[in-house]
């Protein structure tokens, strides 16, 4: 296969991924080091190198547009970026040092789950509950529109949310991916945060968190740009065109379709770093 082709391929791919994964809310990640590895027999350091910087670049392009319809809460992001960031780059650096079988398993687990919570049905969280005293104090509150109205909300069990964070930073830096399940995990069940306000500062935190990780892989030379650049490209522009069907389609098909594709992918990934294929 020529670079040429290579790129084509690789692009076309990425372009599925990121308009699959902007429907079901959990960015382009998740198929994109899969697709490499299994597809394309890209080493997992340099599938995980492209789709960090990928991330960044779909996370930047969500942010733009949810935080214009005021959904996205910037105070809740960067004070739980704090866990992420610093769980990004632990997971960079256990990466280096990790057996690929084994990244291949826990990326195929963390496929399972991200199909599971792709399936569930999305509940707002309630307004009325009380205050959390350290929200509270930390000032994680704010309001978001709905109905024509603004509704107020505040975080809650936020020790909890922080500690989930960390895990989610650490699957970003070792696995390549946003980790928004584990993210919207922590803030609209744990904080009890409402699930639109969830989801957009999700978006708005992944990029800052593979961008910690991504400094780690560029220094130890595993960012090429000739797998980086049509991935991203190919991620950033599948994304923006699922976000415009997002609005005004029906997406329940779609996420039961991405569902299954994920946890294939995840099922072969494990198997394959179980027999030893990509040792």
């Amino acid at each position: 296969m020529t670079q040429l082709e290579f790129a084509a391929l690789a692009w076309t791919g990425s372009l599925f991924a990121g308009f699959l994964g902007s429907l079901a809310g959990l960015g382009g990640g998740v198929v994109i080091v899969p697709m490499l590895v299994l597809g394309f027999h890209v080493d997992i350091h340099y599938a995980v190198g492209a789709s960090l910087i990928s991330v960044i670049g779909t996370s930047s392009g969500a942010q733009a547009a949810q935080a214009k319809e005021g959904f996205s809460n910037t105070r809740i992001g960067l004070f739980l970026e704090i866990a992420t960031t610093l769980g990004a780059i632990c997971g960079a650096f256990l990466s280096t040092s990790t057996p690929t079988k084994w990244i291949a398993i826990i990326f195929g687990v963390v496929l399972l789950y991200s199909a599971l919570s792709s399936m569930r049905s999305k509940k707002e969280a309630a307004a009325s509950r009380p205050p959390d005293a350290l929200a509270t104090r930390l000032r994680l509150a704010g309001t978001y529109p709905d109905g024509g109205k603004l509704v107020p909300y505040s975080a809650r069990r936020v020790p909890l949310g922080f500690g989930l964070m960390f895990g989610a930073g650490t699957l970003s830096g070792l696995l390549g991916i946003g980790s928004g399940a584990v993210k919207v995990l922590a803030m609209d069940e744990a904080m009890q945060i409402p699930f639109k306000v969830s989801t957009a500062t999700s978006n708005f935190m992944i990029g800052v968190t593979a961008a910690a990780s991504a400094g780690v892989y560029l220094s130890r030379g595993y960012i090429n740009p000739a797998v980086t650049m049509p991935v991203t490209i190919g991620v950033l522009l599948g994304s923006l065109l699922g976000a415009r069907i997002l609005v005004r389609a029906r997406v329940e098909s779609v996420r039961i379709i991405f569902a299954i594709v994920i946890a294939l992918l995840g099922a072969e990934m494990i198997f394959n770093g179980l027999t030893g294929k990509l040792s």
